[in-house]
């Protein structure tokens, strides 16, 4: 399984690598929506996309809600499964980040056992 890290935190980025790779992820980052974007475009070209990306909210350059727009807007995109996980907590951004095409929204600060329980829910980590 493949995950992209999309935080313009280091830190951040760092602990959620540890995670993921804890779980048997093989991790990329990219430190705003348009590296994001880019990775994403470079993997498609070596059929390697993301199973997931994890998303944050506010960025630099581009932002994780313009970023899920982007990657719902290419057909060849929608078996990735998209997380916004951020410190945007209001139900009208939480709306509209699953409205734009995320499949689950973390807020931060959280704890570690609640990434693996929303990637269980998207069916990327076995149950038990």
């Amino acid at each position: 399984m493949r995950a992209l890290l999309v935080d313009d935190s280091r830190t951040m980025r760092a602990l959620l690598a540890r995670l993921l790779t804890g779980l048997g992820f093989e991790v990329e980052h990219a430190a705003d929506g348009q590296e994001a974007l880019a990775a994403v475009t470079a993997a498609a070209a070596e059929d390697r996309l993301p199973d997931v990306c994890l998303v944050d909210w506010n960025m630099p350059v581009m932002t994780g809600l313009e970023f899920v727009v982007a990657v719902r807007a290419n057909p060849e995109w929608r078996d990735i499964s998209l997380m916004m996980v951020t410190t945007e907590s209001e139900h009208a951004q939480i709306v509209r980040a699953l409205a734009a095409g995320a499949h689950e929204y973390l807020i931060k600060p959280f704890p570690a056992e609640a990434i693996e329980e929303k990637l269980r829910l998207l069916g990327l980590v076995p149950v038990g």
